[in-house]
Order: structure tokens, then sequence, then C-alpha cells
């Protein structure tokens, strides 16, 4: 969480910028004074974002980053230090919330690029992305209880990524941890050298872009609802998923170009 930002010196432009180049759409935090800060503000600028992308055939994959010297320190305290009021904060939380729910809700995969600090509702962001690549000198950390304040939220989206007594640990705990122990603890997907972050990127997002658009729409939704299944109702739903995504005219060509030793040629 954010305690020491100056919050007198203005941002440089919007709190939110977005970044488009082949089909990956990147969304970078763009408060670096306050290490980007989870403001009411950018958290609309999110929502409004994701609610665009939701509906747009083009986007094959995004990037969710951050300017400066962290990825995201959290929610913005002095903010909410200046509102205190309960139905501000049940407001507040519902709305990060709904922006976190809003990644998963995402047709297309969401790649956290990871760099610096990654705490309290950074790391919740983190964790909310369907893949996260991380410089090796970031860390991380649901560091709420040093203030008081049970990270409730983060926990949801951290405790869905590694094991609940590593989880608990961390909230407990105030704790940070090294990018190596969030790879091995399955917080993040890859640790990279700082320098090389960029193209670790890159080459995970062009792999993604080079698969069918149809397919990994059909599979993100399915992985993600099968998983709070019994097993034999997530056979049943991955089974149906399965059929239809077979009848699709990507699959189709997919086959036919496997089968004629060609490359595929997707459709949109």
């Amino acid at each position: 969480m954010n305690t020491s930002a100056k919050h007198d010196e203005p941002a440089p432009g919007p709190t939110l910028l977005r970044e488009e180049r082949h089909g990956v759409v990147t969304l970078r935090l763009n408060r670096p004074l306050q290490m980007n800060a989870l403001s009411e503000s950018m958290l609309d600028a999110l929502q409004r974002e994701l609610d665009s992308l939701a509906g747009d055939a083009g986007v094959r994959c995004v990037v969710m980053a951050g300017a400066g010297k962290a990825f995201c320190a959290g929610h913005d305290l002095r903010e909410m230090h200046n509102h205190r009021q309960l139905a501000y904060y049940q407001a507040l939380f519902a709305r990060c919330s709904r922006v976190m729910q809003g990644i998963r809700a995402l047709p297309v995969p969401v790649i956290a690029r990871v760099h610096g600090l990654a705490t309290a509702a950074g790391c919740q962001l983190v964790a909310a992305c369907d893949l996260a690549i991380a410089a090796d000198t970031a860390r991380f950390a649901v560091s709420g209880i040093n203030v008081g304040l049970f990270c409730s939220t983060p926990s949801v989206a951290l405790s869905r990524n590694v094991s609940t007594k590593r989880a608990f640990d961390m909230l407990v705990t105030g704790r940070f941890i090294d990018a190596a122990t969030a790879v091995n603890w399955g917080l993040i997907n890859e640790v990279v050298p700082e320098h090389e972050l960029d193209a670790a990127i890159e080459r995970k997002t062009t792999e993604i872009a080079g698969k069918s658009p149809a397919a990994i729409r059909y599979g993100k939704s399915m992985f993600y609802r099968q998983q709070g299944m019994e097993l034999g109702a997530a056979y049943d739903y991955a089974s149906e998923v399965m059929a239809q995504n077979m009848m699709a005219a990507d699959a189709a060509e997919g086959v036919d170009a496997f089968l004629g030793k060609r490359r595929p040629l997707w459709s949109n």
C-alpha cells in the first residue's frame, strides 16, 4: 500500500495509458509519483478500458503494466484516509473487485508485466491476471496488516494462485517475497532479468496472438468456470464446450492445415 507518495505533485498525463500494437493492448498504470496506487480515478479508467476491450474482436492479448519504478503499490491510502465513511469504503472495494473480476471476464489472456513493487491491491492485480511475467528485481507482498488492515480482497485472488498456508502467511505477516519465490509459489509464470522483461512479454504475446482467437475465447471462459465445479460436472461442461469449439471455422481450418502440413489462417 502506498503511504509516502507526494500527492501535491501532478501526475504526468492520464492515470491510465493505452497502447495498441498488432492486436496486443497494453494498459499502463500512470501514477509513477504515487507508485501507481489505485486511486478512484484509476479504477474508473481501468473499468472503462476493460468494458471496451470486452467487445473488441480485434484484441488478441492485454498486458497490464506500470509506469515509473513500480508496478502498483496498492490502494491510495491518503485518498482512503480522507474519506472515513463506511459507505465510501464499501463502494471503493466493490469497485476494485469489479475491476479484478473484469480481468477474469475478458475473453482474451491478460498478462501482468511486473517490475519493482507489487503490494496489497497491486499484488491482487498480479494474481487476478491470467499470466504474469516479472523482472528478477520485483517484490511482492499483501502488506495491509502492517497498517492494521487485513488484505481481505487481495486474499481472494492470492489464495487462488498460491497454496492456503503460503497465502495466509503473507497476509498475516505482511512479508515480502522476491520474484524467484513468487514463480516457485505459482503467483507468477516466469522471472527474467529486468532488461529482458519487455522481450519476454513480447515473446509471450506473439505466441498467444499466433493461436486461434476463437479457441482462446472458448478456452478462457471454460477454464475458469470449470474450476468451481464438481469433477463430473466439470467434464460434462468441458466436453460440451470442446464439441462447440470443434464446430467453429478455426477448428476446421486448423485440422485441415495440420493434415495438409501448412500454416493455418485463423479468422478473427
